[in-house]
């Protein structure tokens, strides 16, 4: 039975340029790459091609020794040109330079009506052989599934509230009858729901509110209400030995191509915003893109940061890093590493040009209208402190969970005490809102996936 859940807490960060709702034309990026660090959970990549060896797009590249009936494939087809390697042999980065037009591995194409006689072991069979399968990602611990499992239901969140996200609509355009293939797949994964949650802001394409088969839930309030984990909390929450997978749409639309056209099309839609971006707007490009070719004669300064993904949950690329798995964001902003006097640009300044949850720069901030856009660099205007207690992530964490004394049970290593107090309903991105308001300025996503890690591994 479908559900409107209203959150009362949270916290919106208006970002200065938003990307513009039209296509941009560039070259295409020449080379492309798959990451390890784009999978958490992922320990022990093998590598099963050698520099010099040509792939179509879906031909297997690695998979992890812990879960190795997952394979990850490659993007696009062309030559893999570098296999780069940091400390210890750990992998970083598989390159492939591009084929002008790519070439595809062939998988089984489906009808429609096939796609309904499918049985779970067919399907499962397909998306592991084809790199689809990493779209899945388990709760708890927020990493790729195990094919192994049956998850209790299914959650897509069909709208991001990151600051500067992109629009699911406009990324996902004429792409209903993938979409629906995509489902109609998933629904043999599970004997639960399969819950599609809008939101309840703005107006929804028809793309999500006409799928058939699942459980259209509509969701109204302020980040983080797009994230997955807030949803479930909120529709199914997890407990001790419970297990949900979750995707986003577009996961689910790679999923639906797979199947109707029988290839992995790792072809997606991106934004490039962020306030030091000339001409903010999307591009079409494929999976793991060097990001370089929409940044050329696009970035205003000189000391900015480049990040795939949004600002708070994003990681940090150079001008000719890689997009990420997940990511259909790159963000510029400016760098924060240059000094402020404290009486004319710090916290004593008296402007209405910085945001503050804490009113820290300006008492009288709330008197700025919601849609005020800000500019806002990297600086985290402070350096690393004792852990303050000042009940303001309870303010801005629309979940019945006590996140500050989660995190210290983090820190001391306490399983019970992190089990009791809700570590397996969260993931890094659920608390990175709390990580920008925090007076100590504490790496809290970091120490949310070291929680993970240890739960997970215990």
């Amino acid at each position: 039975m479908s559900q409107t859940i209203k959150l009362k807490k949270g916290f919106n960060i208006n970002l200065a340029g938003k990307a513009e709702k039209k296509i941009g034309q560039v070259e295409t990026p020449e080379t492309f790459a798959i990451k390890p660090s784009d999978f958490p959970g992922m320990i022990r990549p093998k590598v099963t091609v050698k520099v010099g060896d040509k792939v179509n797009a879906g031909d297997t590249i690695m998979f992890d020794k812990k879960l190795d009936a997952v394979l990850y494939t490659a993007p696009v087809s062309g030559e893999v040109i570098e296999i780069n390697r940091g400390e210890k042999r750990k992998l970083i980065n598989i390159k492939i330079l591009a084929d002008k037009e790519i070439s595809y591995k062939e998988f089984k194409k489906h009808t429609v009506s096939e796609i309904s006689t499918l049985s779970r072991e067919e399907a499962q069979q397909q998306l592991l052989e084809s790199g689809v399968w990493p779209n899945l990602v388990q709760r708890p611990y927020a990493v790729v599934a195990n094919p192994e499992d049956t998850p209790k239901a299914i959650f897509i969140s069909a709208f991001d509230s990151n600051p500067l996200a992109p629009s699911y609509d406009f990324l996902l355009k004429d792409q209903d009858k993938y979409f629906q293939a995509g489902v109609d797949v998933l629904k043999k994964f599970t004997k639960g729901s399969i819950h599609v949650n809008i939101d309840g802001n703005a107006e929804v394409s028809q793309l999500f509110t006409h799928t058939k088969n699942v459980q259209i839930n509509k969701f109204l309030g302020k980040h983080p209400y797009g994230n997955v984990g807030v949803q479930i909390h909120h529709l199914d929450p997890i407990n001790k030995g419970d297990i949900v997978w979750t995707s986003n749409p577009y996961g689910v639309v790679q999923i639906g191509k797979l199947f109707l056209e029988g290839k992995y099309d790792a072809s997606k839609v991106i934004a490039v915003a962020g306030s030091e971006i000339k001409n903010p707007q999307y591009y079409s490009t494929y999976m793991g893109a060097c990001v370089d070719k929409f940044l050329h004669n696009n970035i205003t300064g000189e000391n900015v940061r480049v990040i795939s993904g949004n600002v708070l949950t994003g990681a940090k690329i150079e001008q000719n890093g890689y997009l990420g798995f997940y990511d259909h964001l790159v963000t510029v902003i400016p760098e924060g590493n240059r000094s402020r006097f404290v009486l004319t640009e710090g916290w004593l300044a008296p402007t209405f040009n910085r945001l503050s949850f804490h009113r820290a720069f300006n008492l009288f901030s709330f008197l700025n209208p919601p849609t005020k856009e800000y500019v806002l660099d990297t600086s985290t205007n402070g350096e690393d402190r004792p852990f303050v207690v000042s009940g303001a992530f309870e303010k801005v964490l629309p979940m019945d969970i006590y996140p500050t004394y989660l995190l210290k049970a983090i820190m001391a290593e306490d399983y019970d005490e992190m089990e009791a107090l809700g570590i397996y309903e969260i993931a890094e991105e659920d608390l990175a809102i709390c990580e920008f308001i925090d007076v100590s300025k504490h790496d809290i996503q970091d120490l949310v996936r070291t929680g993970l890690n240890l739960m997970r591994e215990g």
